[in-house]
């Protein structure tokens, strides 16, 4: 019988809800700094009125040579999540003749999708990584943004068949730190990419994933479970310009400003009593103080009747704490002055 991963109801994300956008959004981690005008310009022009190049021929060397890898290499998906629910849909079909691990495993706390598609396909949840068909890691990771305790020794130990997927969301977000895995290892590994969040264009959904070296019977696989175009015309512009050096070099100057702002917005919180964890990346989680009498949802949602949203992370396994994207200083300051009052 197929484990039970998340909690009853609604999946649970940050971002635009059922009362719109929220005017000083900390609940998604996408850089506060974006958009990126050079790609957002490449969306806007984007020509919608014919099919994109099924194949894919064009953006998928595109992206080879960013990586420096075979163009074979390159898996698009129409987001991150969408490849989740697809290797996932592999990794069941294959775990029978694995000859090895036949579920799934997850880190202690993370993303609920990975939990959400291995639910979906009825894979178990194992207990230890060897046991796995699918390994699901994330560096930095969320919702700490800290390095995956273990990575390196669990890329070396798994077992020969195993599916081990390095989601690299927020590696283009690190302000500090250094992969776990180097990059012999890395080449082991499925690596996912979701440039979106990068470069501050989250509505638009499109990612793709670099596989291990001698896996094209995998990738074969996976095109073989894919709809066809899984990308549209705007995803194609946003993956197009992912790998221009302007774009790349705005990202590179995006994540000097957001150390300064994370420095900041750290020193505010802790100035409001909140306790703050330790991270890598453009976000952190915290503890807040809260006013006696008030429980931390009750607070999230008299925050967010005045505009700001917060992300309560106990649907990542961590209760009483809120993963808080950093932001610019002004919604830095708006959230004190509410919390305050």
């Amino acid at each position: 019988m197929a484990s039970t991963f998340l909690l009853q109801g609604m999946r649970i994300h940050g971002g635009t809800d059922r009362h719109g956008p929220a005017r000083h959004d900390f609940s998604t981690n996408s850089n506060a700094c974006g958009p990126c005008p050079a790609a957002l310009q490449a969306v806007r022009q984007a020509d919608a009125s014919a099919y994109p190049d099924a194949s894919y021929t064009a953006l998928r060397g595109q992206l080879a040579d960013f990586h420096g890898v075979d163009t074979a290499r390159i898996v698009l998906a129409a987001s991150a999540s969408e490849f989740i629910f697809r290797i996932t849909a592999l990794a069941a079909q294959t775990a029978s003749a694995a000859g090895g691990g036949s579920g799934v495993w997850l880190p202690p706390h993370s993303y609920g999708d990975y939990a959400q598609a291995a639910s979906a396909h009825r894979l178990t949840r194992a207990g230890e990584p060897g046991q796995a068909q699918l390994l699901w890691a994330c560096e930095p990771s969320s919702p700490l943004g800290a390095a995956q305790a273990g990575l390196a020794a669990m890329a070396d130990a798994r077992h020969e068949n195993a599916l081990l997927v390095l989601d690299r969301a927020y590696e283009p977000l690190r302000l500090d730190g250094a992969p776990s895995l180097t990059q012999a290892q890395r080449q082991t590994v499925w690596q996912l990419w979701t440039p979106n969040k990068a470069l501050g264009l989250t509505g638009v959904r499109a990612a793709y994933a670099v596989a291990p070296v001698g896996a094209d019977e995998a990738v074969f696989q996976l095109d073989q479970l894919s709809a066809s175009w899984p990308v549209g015309a705007h995803g194609v512009a946003l993956l197009q310009a992912w790998p221009d050096p302007g774009v790349q070099a705005w990202l590179a100057a995006s994540l000097d400003i957001l150390r300064q702002w994370k420095a900041r917005q750290i020193a505010l919180c802790e100035s409001l009593g909140w306790t703050c964890l330790s991270s890598e990346a453009n976000f952190f989680c915290a503890r807040p103080k809260l006013p006696e009498g008030l429980s931390l949802p009750q607070a999230l949602d008299r925050l967010r009747a005045q505009g700001i949203q917060l992300r309560d992370t106990a649907s990542f396994g961590l209760p009483g704490h809120v993963r808080v994207s950093v932001q610019a200083p002004l919604a830095q300051d708006a959230l004190r002055v509410a919390w305050r009052t």
